[in-house]
Parts: structure tokens; sequence; C-alpha cells
């Protein structure tokens, strides 16, 4: 018996490895392809609720896009379908990755998503769900990892969210949703509120990675952030922060990662690292974070990324940045950094991205910046630098991007640039000192964007550019390029931007330019183009047409400031057709159109500019696009047709200074909700104006100056909250004062001249609090009655007690289309003075009496002050309190009865320049406090009563005669009738009163670049502290 059992033993054993093995072959094929029915048919049901498509067109959907969803077949084990992860032990799924899968459609709340309430891992970004985030996913509370990045969701993320104190890994960030109303653009986000964010992080303790970019939420960051100790990546940019970020998260034992880009309104300090920091990355661009460069930044021997760009960090850069060995990417660019760039920064072997632009560097740049050979971005554009552009830059091969602009360099450029085989873009702006363009920059095959513009180049333009054919952008503005635009620039097939304004180019615009196809943007004004908008030669017409449809790209055209004349050409209107947004032919000679179309083509059309030319045509049919239409200063005729009242985008229209007749269209002013800027001055309008102003009107500019607008102001303008500029004058309205302006808290400029009101400007039930009123002008009506002492007093903006600005503004909009302007009359002339931002487009002008003269300001800072009631029938004292009009700079109360003395304090007005109390009725001495006002530098009392001596001292010396005429008991040396002990000054006397006999004016125009029309107009010779106080703050158009 034992031998039997030694005898079958090994088969024995050999049918038991068998079954073993069966066994375990059978549980993992069991194993690997377990499907539950109850899972595939939900997943079947999941991918009914979406649509596959394709939006790699419109979004960067990265590499991989693909539908994932339409390999899943009802008769396979889902867990093998693609995206699907699936629990070994029972068949759950447990895992879902349908990133970039083309998902199109809702994300709603009985999706069967939610069903699956075993997922640990689920991935659905860049996909498109156009809808909020439910709240059924804080039903999931197995997730570890949740990814809706990237899926245009928007709306409040829902508390429940904070349910997931599982989650290791949370990515909500880059959502928007894309809407428009009535052609405005706009983006909802998604919003997390600071007590949906605080339970968040209360309850994820494990969390690893959290990255909310582009998720709003408009609060301060919770403390508690920083006890998230197994954080690794935290990525927050752009999402509306504010308050002071806790700086203990930078000392997060595992952090690697942080990036708060573009939270402007966040406060933040930078800690002292610790050494053994595993920081890897560290993004602040943008924000609000403040202080030195810290020292302890050299213990952060991991980092390999740091942007501290657009912050407001200061200091020196110390030597010891160079124990930053890691570093591959560093950023300093617009901050306040200063000193200069320490040598050690040539021991960073590895960096890859040096940007140190637009700080306050100072110096020439170290040599050993020549061993940074892996460098292939180099920024260094307005920061100081000086001394000679060195060689070495030559040396640095990898090269692809390279900004030198705005320095303080000498000398040529190097010709070792030219051996920067792989460079793709490369600004030399304003620091070279070449008559011609470096032929050796035709060396560089591979560019793509190049930038030398304001260079003084005295030549022609280079036509071996045209053999650099990957060339993409072509900026030569602000140089002296002289001749003929060459037509081989049609050779660059990639060209998409060609700026050649501010040049002195001559003769044809070549017809080629609008046949480039890629061609987006054209910059071609203030030059000297010449010749009319056509042809260059006439046979070629069907060839330019086939051109023209070609050409389907152009989006920007800026014509303006040349000598383009005659007609503008109906092959003209095939422009850009379908995507021409831009469009500028202001100040040329255009007369007429050749063949006028019912509509005009553009169907993109947002700025159209047809200013300052000579058209004689009736008012166009605009796209119903256009935010922005320009055509003031031309011969329009007729009347505005009512289709204007279709464009509903309308933003500015400014038809200034024609030949337009008949009623304003009341539709027209029920596009206030959109229009921010009216201007129609200067024209021959008719009529009264309706009470259409609507709700929720957004005016801040109507000037209807110069018409024969009649009746009443419509009651209906009170809607207008954000008026700041009224301005009616020149016309025939007929009404007693508008008291219930007071209603309108940003009124600034208010312009009543030369009408037919009547009537007190006071009432004592009435408080006329107008605090930010600047510019008031009601003279040249039938105005009557006193004005009390109690009048002027809540006009807080001419008291002075908002206080003066430190850095003044200009009046006006913030928007860079937007730019106005006020008329003063001062000695006899008509001067036109521009307001509005730095940048400003827009420009309208107001007139007002200065200083005897009528002058326009185009240009006015908001320290700029003036009342004007001259030419009405004002009577009784003038009260004392304008004395406490301490910010006021022009005062005519001229041609009224007023009657008693000049009230001493009135030098008090420590800022006043322009001072007119001539033909009233004024008697009794001329206050001797009056010469206390040092700025003063016109003063007219003529044709009073007055008597007594002519005080002398201070500005009182450079006064003339003209001055004090028609006061028949005054005495001094200034007239004819001397006084007892009068004494003639000497020119000691006069040297030291700092001013010269009054002052002129000289017309100068100081520029046009980019289509921005700037027309600066400057003078003023007097030789007071404030000699150039004009000429820095207003330009002038005089005109008598």
């Amino acid at each position: 018996m034992g031998k039997m059992n030694h005898q079958y033993l090994p088969l024995f054993l050999a049918s038991c490895f068998f079954f073993i093995s069966l066994s375990q072959t059978t549980s993992s094929t069991s194993s690997h392809h377990h499907c539950l029915p109850d899972q595939s048919a939900l997943l079947l049901q999941l991918r009914q609720e979406f649509v596959e498509r394709n939006y790699s067109d419109y979004y960067d959907y990265y590499n991989g896009s693909y539908p994932k969803m339409k390999s899943w077949k009802a008769d396979s084990d889902c867990c093998s379908w693609d995206g699907v992860t699936c629990d070994t032990q029972n068949g759950d799924v447990i895992g879902l990755d349908l990133n970039n899968s083309w998902l199109y459609g809702p994300l709603n709340s009985n999706s069967s998503l939610f069903s699956f309430r075993h997922l640990r891992k689920l991935n659905l970004a860049l996909n498109n769900f156009s809808s909020p985030i439910p709240s059924e996913f804080g039903q999931l509370v197995r997730l570890t990892h949740l990814n809706l990045s990237r899926s245009f969701l928007h709306g409040r993320i829902s508390s429940q969210i904070s349910w997931l104190s599982n989650l290791v890994s949370l990515d909500l960030s880059f959502n928007y949703f894309e809407y428009s109303v009535g052609g405005d653009y706009y983006e909802k986000l998604l919003d997390l509120r600071r007590i949906d964010l605080e339970a968040l992080v209360r309850n994820v303790t494990y969390l690893r990675e959290l990255h909310l970019d582009d998720v709003n939420i408009s609060s301060s960051l919770p403390q508690s952030l920083a006890n998230l100790s197994s954080l690794t990546s935290l990525s927050l940019s752009s999402c509306y922060l504010q308050g002071t970020f806790p700086s203990d998260i930078f000392l997060l034992p595992k952090i690697q990662a942080i990036d708060l880009s573009y939270n402007q309104k966040l406060v933040g300090f930078l800690p002292k690292f610790q050494s053994r920091s595993s920081l890897k990355e560290l993004r602040l661009p943008y924000t609000n974070f403040s202080g030195e460069f810290p020292n302890s930044m050299d213990n952060l021997g991991s980092l390999n990324v740091l942007d501290l760009s657009g912050t407001n960090l200061f200091g020196e850069l110390p030597n010891s940045i160079s124990n930053l060995k890691s570093l591959n990417y560093l950023d300093l660019s617009s901050s306040n950094f200063s000193g200069a760039i320490p040598p050690s920064i040539g021991n960073l072997s590895q960096l890859t991205h040096l940007s140190l632009s637009y700080n306050n560097f100072h110096g020439q740049l170290p040599s050993i910046l020549g061993n940074l050979k892996s460098l292939n971005y180099l920024g260094l554009a307005s920061s100081n630098f000086s001394g000679a552009i060195p060689p070495f830059i030559g040396n640095l091969s990898e090269l692809t991007s390279l900004s030198l602009s705005y320095n303080n360099f000498h000398g040529q450029l190097p010709s070792t640039v030219g051996k920067l085989a792989k460079l793709n873009s490369l600004r030399l702006d304003n620091i070279l000192y070449h008559q011609e363009v470096p032929s050796f920059l035709g060396n560089l095959t591979q560019l793509q964007d190049l930038s030398l513009s304001q260079n003084n180049f005295d030549c022609g333009f280079p036509i071996w550019l045209t053999n650099i054919t990957k060339l993409r952008s072509i900026y030569f503005n602000g140089n002296q390029l002289k001749g003929k635009i060459p037509s081989e620039i049609s050779r660059l097939p990639n060209l998409s931007i060609l700026d050649l304004s501010n040049n002195s180019l001559t003769e044809v615009i070549p017809s080629v330019l609008f046949t480039i196809p890629s061609l987006y943007t054209l910059v071609l004004n203030q030059n000297q183009l010449i010749v009319p908008l056509k042809f260059q030669n006439i046979s070629l017409s069907p060839l330019y047409y086939l051109g023209l449809k070609a050409q389907n790209e152009l989006q920007t055209l800026d014509l303006s400031n040349n000598s383009i004349e005659g007609k503008i050409p109906k092959w003209f209107w095939n422009v850009g057709k379908e995507t021409l947004s831009y469009l500028n032919l202001s100040f040329n000679l255009l007369s007429k159109f050749e063949q006028p179309p019912v509509v005009l083509p553009w169907k993109n059309m947002q700025t159209l500019d047809l200013s300052s030319n000579m058209l004689q045509e009736s008012f166009p049919i605009l796209p119903l696009s256009t935010n922005y239409f320009f055509a003031s200063k031309n011969n329009l005729t007729g009347g505005i047709p009512p289709m204007i009242c279709k464009v509903r985008a309308l933003q500015i229209l400014d038809v200034s200074n024609n030949q337009l007749i008949g009623q304003i269209p009341k539709c027209l002013l029920k596009l206030s909700n959109s229009l921010v800027v009216l201007v129609m001055r200067n024209n021959h309008f008719q009529g009264n104006l309706p009470e259409m102003f609507i709700n929720g009107c957004s005016l801040k500019t109507l000037d209807l100056n110069h018409n024969q607008i009649q009746g009443q102001i419509p009651r209906s303008l009170v809607k207008c909250q954000m008026l700041d500029d009224l301005n009616l004058g020149n016309n025939k309205l007929n009404d007693t004062f508008p008291f219930w302006l007071v209603s309108l808290p940003e009124l600034k400029i208010l312009v009543l001249r030369a009408n037919r009101f009547y009537g007190p400007i006071w009432d004592p039930h009435i408080n006329f609090d107008l605090s930010k009123l600047h510019v008031i002008d009601l003279s040249h009506n039938n105005f009557s009655g006193k004005l009390p002492s109690e009048y002027f007093q809540n006009w807080s903006a001419i008291l002075g007690v908002t206080g003066k600005d430190s850095q003044p503004r200009y009046m006006g909009a913030d928007s860079s289309f937007y730019k106005y302007s006020v008329t003063i009359v001062s000695k006899g002339l008509e001067m036109e003075f521009y307001m509005g931002g730095d940048s400003s487009y827009y420009k309208y002008s107001v007139t007002i009496v200065s200083k005897g003269l009528e002058m326009e300001l185009v240009k006015i800072l908001t320290i700029f002050t003036a009342i004007d009631l001259s030419n009405n029938r004002f009577y009784g004292e003038i009260p004392n309190s304008m004395g406490n009009l301490k910010a006021l700079i022009v005062l005519n109360l001229s041609g009224n009865n007023f009657m008693s003395h000049i009230p001493s304090s009135l030098g008090n007005l420590i800022e006043l320049e322009s001072l007119d109390l001539s033909r009233n009725s004024l008697f009794g001495e001329i206050p001797q406090q009056l010469t206390s006002l040092t700025f003063l530098e016109y003063l007219n009392l003529s044709q009073n009563q007055l008597t007594g001596p002519i005080p002398q001292g201070g500005q009182f010396l450079t006064f003339q005669s003209s001055s004090f005429e028609g006061n028949s008991e005054l005495c001094g040396f200034q007239l004819s009738k001397k006084c007892g002990n009068d004494e003639m000054p000497t020119s000691k006397m006069r040297h030291e009163s700092s001013l010269g006999e009054g002052f002129g004016w000289k017309v100068v125009v100081i520029g046009y670049a980019c289509g921005l029309v700037i027309g600066l107009l400057i003078g003023h010779v007097v030789t007071s502290r404030r000699t150039d106080w004009l000429v820095r703050n207003f330009g002038v158009n005089l005109r008598r």
C-alpha cells in the first residue's frame, strides 16, 4: 500500500497543480472581464446624454482628441472600454477618463454619471458642457481625483463639493461660458463663495493638488489653506483674489508649485524660505506682492520656475541668486528692481528664459551673460541699460526671441546678431544708430516677428527683408523711411502685420498689399502717400479683384494722415469685406464715394473713422456691428437715417462739424443704454430734444453745441446717471435753469452758453450740490437775480476740498477711444484743448471764455476749473464766498450788473489764472489782496466805476492799460492818469515779477501714432513757475 502511494504521488501532485492553475486562470479571467450589467447599462445611458462634436477648431484641445465613447459596444465587457476602469474584485466602475472626448451637451443633475457611487477617479476635462456644475457631484463621496477643467462650465460651485472629503486632486480650472447681447460679448465664470471655499479646505485634509484657475473667488483666502500639509500644487491664477495671501503656504513641507498669477488685488510678502524646500515653481505675476527680493530665495535649490513679473517687489538682485542652480525660467519684468545686474546671474547655466524688461536697472550688461548658452528667450527692454550692445549676444546660439528695445545703448548693433540662426522674434526699437537697416539681419532666415520702430532709419524700405519668407509681423513705425512701399512685400506669404506708420513714404500704395492672403493688420498712417487710392495699373483690375477675393483676413487697416485724395473707389468695398473690424481713413483728402453702397459692406466692422476729410455725401448706413463711428469735419449733408437706430452696439457717434440737417432721430436717444458718447456739434439740427432717454442710460458725453435746437432740456436726461459732460451751448433752447441736474452725480462739465435761458440760477429750496463740477459756462443768456453767498458752498471740486491729484489725470471715460475737449474764449482767439485718457482716440470740445479769448479745450486735466457767468443780467454783490473756490483757475463775471466792491476774498483764489470782471458797475478801490495771485496771467477790470490807485506789485506789474480802461477815477502807471506817488517800475522789478507781458500761443502739432488722433497744440511764453503749465497739460487750436 505504501509502495502504491509512492507510485501515484507524482500523478497526484500534478493533478493538484493543474486544478490550482485552472482555478487561478479562471479567477483571473473572471476578475479581468467581469462587468456588472447595471454598470454597463449606466455607461451606455451616459453615452446617450451627449453629442459627439469636435471643437479642435475653436479651442486648444491639445493632442489625443477623439470620441472615446464611440467604441463602447453593448455586447462587450464594459471594463475593457476606452476610458473605463473597474474594481478587479467586484466589477464596479471606479474610474472614468473621458477627457478630450468630444462630449457636447449639459451636465444635468439627473445624469447617470451620479449613479456610479464607487467612482474614485473622474476626468471630464476638455469637453464642452456649457452648463453649471451639478450639486450631485457631492454624492460621489469616494472620489479622490476630480478634473472638470476647460469644459465651459459656469455658475456657482455648490457647497456640496466640500462633501468630497477623500479628494487628493481637484481641478476646476479654466472654465468659462461666452455669450453675446446686442453684439457685445460677455463671459460667465465659475463662482466659488468664500464660505464654500472654507468648507472645502476644512474637509479635504488629504488634498495634494488644488487647481482653481479662472474661478471667480473675489475674496481673501482662508488661513486654513496653510493647514493642508499634503499640498504639493496650488494654482489660483485669475481668481480675483483679494486681501493678504497666507504666507505660511510657501512653507508647507511638500509644496512644489504655487501659481497666483493675475490677481492684482492680492497683497502678499515673500517669507524667509527654509532650506530643503521642495518648491519647484513659483508664479506670482501681476499680483500686489511687495517687499525686497529675499536673500533666503537661495534656499530654493529645486526651483525651476520663478515668475515675479508685474509685482511691486523692489531692490537689487543679490549675488546669491546664482544658488538657484535648477532655475530654467526667470521672469522679473515690469517690477521695481534696480541696481546693476549681478554677474553671478551668468552661473544659472540651466536658464532657457530670462526676462528683466521694464525695471530700473542701470549700467552695462555683464559679459558673463554670454555663458547662458541654453537661453532661448532674452528680454531686456526698457530697463535703463547703457553702454554698447555687447557682441556676446551673438553667441547665444539657442535664442529664439530677443528684445533690447528702449534702453540707453549707444553705438552700432553687433554683426554677431546676424548669426542667431534660430531667432524668430527680434525687437530693437529705439536703440539703433544706423542710417540704414543693418543688412546682416537678412541672415536671420527663421525670423517671424521683427520690430525696428523709432530708430530714425533714413533710407528706403529694405527690400532684402522680403527674402525672409517666414516673417509674420514687421514694425517699422516712427522712422524716416523714404521712397515708395515696395511691391516685393507680396513675397511674404505669411505676413500678418505690417506697420509702416509715421515715416516719410511716398507714391502709390501698392495694390499687392491687399492681395497678401494672411495679412490682417495694415497700418500706413502718417506718411506722404499722395496719390489717389487706386490701382497702380488699371489694366490689372481683373487680377486685383481676384486678389481681393483671396484677401479674407484683413482686420485692421489704417491709412489715416496721408494725402490720399479723390473718391473712395468702388473696389474698396470688397477689402476685408468679411473680416475688417477697424478702418481709419481720417485726415486725408477724400471727397466722395465712387459708388455709394446702400449699406457699408463690412460685416464685422467695430471702429470706422472717416473724420477730417472732405466727404460730400449723405450720412452712410453703418454695419450693425459698429461700436465707434467718427465722421467729424467733413461735408456730410442731409439727415441722419433712421437705420442708425438698428446699430444697437453703437457706443461712440461723432458727426460734428458737418452740414447735417433735420431733427435728431428720437430712436437714437433710445440707444442711450449703449451709447457712451454722442457728439453732433456744429451742424444744422433743428427741433426739440425729445423725452427719449431711457433707464439704464450709459451716456457720459452729450455734445450738441452750435445747432439750432429749440425748446427745453428733456427732463428724462436725469436717467443718464453716468453723464459727466453736457454741452448744449449755442442753440435756441428756451428754458429756466435746470436745477434737476443736481441728480447727475458725475457731472463735471456743464455748458449752456449762448441760448435763451432765463430766470435765476439759485433757488433757496434746492441744494444745488454739484460736487464734481469743474467747468460751468452759462454765458450769453438771460439769467438774472443775485448770487447768494451759500450758492457755491457744495461745489467741492472747485472749492478744492477733494485735494489735488498727486498725478493729475485727464477728465473723461477710461475707454481708450474716448477723448473730449472744452473751448475757452481768451484774448480774442478760440483755443481748443484735448481732454481724455492718455491713449485716447476720441475727442470732442467745449467752448468757454478765459483770458479774453475763446479757447476750445481738447485735453484738460482734472485740476482745470472754470466758471463763466458773463453776459447775463445778474446784479447785486459779488459774494465773498467766491473767495472759497480755491481750486478755481478761470472766473468770468463780465457783462452783468454787479454793483459792489470787488471782494478782497478773491485774493484767496491762489490758483486763479484768468479774472474778468469787466462791464459791470463795480466801485471802490481794487483790493491790494489781488496782488497775491501769483498765477494770474489775465485781468480785465475795464468799464466799471473803480476808484483810487491800481495796486502795485506781483502780477499787476505786467498788466497794461486795457485791463483798467473805462474807470475814470482809477490812477496808476498803466494809465494816463498817474497817482501822486506813482513810480514807473524798473526793468529789474519787471524781471522779478517772473512774468512777461501777457502770453501768446503758437500752434504746434505733436505727433499722431498708430491711428490715435492726439493733436496737441501748445504754447505759452510766460516765465512763472507755471510758464509751461498749459504747454504740458493742453494742446491749443487757435481760431480768430
